[in-house]
């Protein structure tokens, strides 16, 4: 996971590429606190069912995706949101390709 760096300019939609069948990842902010990642789904990936110990905000940059939360599946498009709870399972589905800023809140 490569980061951004401070006191710098960027752009979520543009500082992210696509790749062939993959997921990319960089770090935007890595605190104590949380972190605050951005993704790149091509079309078709997924991060499968999971739980994770802290809450979780999915902001959707760009594209289109499923986010299912607690066997309830959301389609999510550019700009909108969505918390996934503590403790609760989740999963991502690239219906298309689509970017998402990631921001996990630990304390």
């Amino acid at each position: 996971m490569t980061n951004f760096e401070h006191s710098k300019k960027f752009n979520f939609k543009t500082d992210i590429e696509y790749a062939a069948n993959s997921i990319v990842s960089k770090r935007v902010l890595e605190k104590p606190a949380g972190n605050i990642s951005l993704f790149a789904f091509d079309k078709g990936q997924q991060l499968s069912e999971h739980t994770a110990p802290f809450d979780a905000m999915v902001q959707v940059v760009e594209g289109l995706a499923t986010i299912t939360i607690a066997g309830e599946a959301f389609s999510m498009g550019e700009g909108e949101t969505v918390i996934m709870p503590a403790n609760i399972p989740h999963a991502v589905f690239a219906s298309e390709k689509f970017k998402m800023l990631l921001t996990m809140i630990k304390a």
